[in-house]
């Protein structure tokens, strides 16, 4: 009978058996979970390319100020 490949080794470090478990409990609880596709879902306010056009610019008193202003 042969012995079975390792399924992963440390390449750098002398880790103590603990740290080992616990890689090895992360990783079969990586596996276990599946791969979950990205949910699309909205991109944000921030990605919203409504916002890039510039409403016209007002003429008149404090003009400039509410030209900054978010409508």
């Amino acid at each position: 009978m042969t012995a079975a490949a390792p399924l992963f080794r440390v390449v750098h470090g002398n880790p103590s058996v603990e740290e080992t478990a616990a890689l090895a409990v992360v990783l079969a609880a990586k596996l276990a979970a599946g791969h979950q596709p990205a949910r699309p879902g909205a991109a944000g306010r921030w990605a919203d390319r409504a916002r890039s056009v510039r409403a016209p610019l007002t003429r008149g008193p404090d003009a400039w100020r509410a030209s900054g202003q978010p409508r």
